[in-house]
């Protein structure tokens, strides 16, 4: 099967059951989404799909052939951090990080359908993304300040 994954197109070998977090991780190698819950729920395995966020823990390969996939190495990298990835350090956001890449990804999606979101469309597009050290008003916080910035990604 082939994907495009962060502008590459890729050829996968995984079997097409395979979700989507396992075959970036394990097979591409690409260590940022993480695996929380494994059933969608709590938004750790956050990537794009045609520019939707999805929940890749849940997500056969089968189902994304031939589409483009963007993950947290594809918003920036520690070298050349997207302008949200900087805000969220700037902001002091994560504190145990193991949900962040999730919860950027779902912000970003956000804020590129909605470059002006109300508090209600945060919270109800960050709604599926958990965060046991509770950073919940610091996360709205930034995407208020992207969206005033001017920041998509």
């Amino acid at each position: 099967m082939q994907i495009t994954v962060n502008g590459t197109p890729t050829q996968v070998q995984s079997p097409p059951d395979t979700p989507l977090l396992w075959v970036v991780r394990d097979e591409l190698k690409l260590k940022g989404s993480k695996f929380g819950c494994g059933k969608g729920l709590c938004g750790a395995c956050t990537m794009h799909v045609q520019g939707q966020a999805i929940r890749t823990c849940i997500t056969p390969v089968q189902q994304v052939q031939g589409q483009s996939v963007r993950t947290i190495e594809g918003l920036g990298t520690p070298e050349q951090p997207s302008g949200l990835q900087r805000l969220w350090a700037e902001m002091g956001i994560p504190q145990c990080g193991y949900c962040q890449s999730g919860q950027i990804m779902s912000a970003a999606a956000l804020l590129a359908r909605q470059p002006n979101p109300t508090d209600e469309e945060i919270d109800q597009a960050m709604s599926g993304n958990l965060c046991r050290c509770g950073t919940y008003p610091r996360i709205r916080a930034a995407i208020r300040l992207a969206a005033q910035r001017g920041i998509r990604s």
